[in-house]
Order: structure tokens, then sequence, then C-alpha cells
């Protein structure tokens, strides 16, 4: 039972150093006193330092995709590209660590982004096939348009969204006052891009209709991404020590 807990601790802690100090001042012997345990015992986890702030990716992600999950379960209008992308960007806004990943810095991650790019490869592809599959589903329930193609729709999603987080550090000072007005717009923009009657920009729940057929596309787009938050975990294991 010891062992969970520590390696949680470890995480947390190497998670808060990353974000303070970026990537290239962390060391295994800070993370360990700050954890209040020895340096062997964070290698008895984790092979390397690559390894175990990985895996501190890994489970900021994560951390997000069950939020998502949570959502998606309470509400099935969450799985709504306007409604998914507007939770995760309260995670993005909340979350260092996801600023940083999405927003490339490279003070805080260094090259853990390409070391992600070329290690966790399948599970990224894992990923985006799950969203493309998941606007294919929500598709044949008639809540995404139909005039483009599922793989351009899966890029205009991805670009809207990377834009909006890559704008929030370009405009630094200049952007909407909250971060609720944020959230807003950029589920204002997916909604009109994406979402149907075509150029809609109208709250979802508030269409006849669309609150019956996100209950029914619900469980296979939820189905989807627990399928993702499995390999995510498998993939946190396998990063562990035996």
């Amino acid at each position: 039972m010891e062992r969970p807990g520590r390696g949680e601790r470890i995480l947390r802690v190497a998670g808060e150093l990353l974000v303070a100090w970026g990537y290239r001042r962390v060391t295994i012997d800070e993370i360990a006193c700050r954890a209040g345990v020895g340096k062997g015992t964070v290698y008895l986890h984790w092979k390397t330092k690559d390894a175990l702030l990985l895996a501190v990716l890994l489970d900021s992600k994560n951390a997000a995709l069950q939020r998502q999950l949570a959502r998606q379960r309470e509400c099935p209008l969450e799985v709504l590209p306007s409604r998914m992308a507007r939770g995760y960007f309260h995670d993005f806004l909340t979350s260092p660590l996801l600023r940083a990943l999405h927003t490339d810095d490279t003070n805080v991650l260094g090259r853990l982004n390409d070391i992600a790019a070329t290690e966790l490869a399948d599970l990224m592809d894992h990923t985006n096939g799950a969203v493309l599959r998941h606007l294919e589903i929500l598709r044949t329930h008639g809540l995404v348009r139909d005039d483009l193609a599922t793989t351009d729709q899966l890029y205009a999603f991805t670009a809207i969204i990377s834009g909006f987080f890559t704008t929030e550090v370009l405009l630094d000072g200049r952007a909407p006052e909250t971060a609720e007005r944020h959230a807003d717009l950029l589920a204002r923009t997916l909604r009109a891009a994406l979402e149907t009657p075509a150029g809609s920009v109208t709250d979802p729940g508030d269409l006849p209709g669309v609150r019956a057929a996100a209950a029914l596309a619900a469980p296979a787009v939820t189905a989807l991404y627990e399928h993702v938050a499995q390999l995510s975990a498998e993939e946190m294991r396998r990063r562990l020590r035996d």
C-alpha cells in the first residue's frame, strides 16, 4: 500500500518543480528531497529523470481526461465539440502543465515535448483517432455538419483550439477580461464551424432535439475516451520499474 502513495507524492513534487524551475534545472536529488524520500527510492519507480517527467505529463493529461469523462457522464451535451472544448479550456487555464504543453513552453518543458512526440506517438495516434471517431458518431446523430470530410473537421477542431491556447500567450494582457469570456468565445467559434444547424451560435441545449440526440450519442463517445484513459494508465504503468 505504501508504494502507490509514495509514487503519487513523487509525481506531485516533480510536477511542481517542473513548473517552477523548468526541465533543465529539475534534478532527481531535489525531487527526492522535497518528496521526503531517498534518491534511490525515486529510481525504484522510474529509471530516469525523463521517464519520471514524462509520467508527470501523462498524469496531467489523464487528470484532464478524467474530468472530461465526468462531465460527459453527468450531461450528454458535453460530447458536443463546443462543450468538450469549453471544459478542456478551463482545465488548460488552471493547469500550468497543460498550458506549457499546449503552448510548447520550452522554458518549462525543455526537450520533453520532443521526447513525448517520439515515445508517446502511439498514444497520441489513439487520441487523435478517438477524436475523429467522436466526430463521426456525432455526424450520424445529426449533431455536426456533413458538408466537410470528418478529417477536415478534425483539422479545424484542432486548429481552432490550438489557436485559442496560443493566443492566451500572444495576447497576454490584451485578451478578454475573464476566463469565462475566453471559453465562451471558443465554444461559440466551434459551434459556428462544426455543429448543426450550420453556422449556429446558439447554445445547443436550447435547440430542439439536440439534447435527445446527444443522449443517444454519448455512450459511444464516452467509451472512446474511456479507452484512451485505459491506454494512458497502461502507459503510466509501463514506465514504472517492475
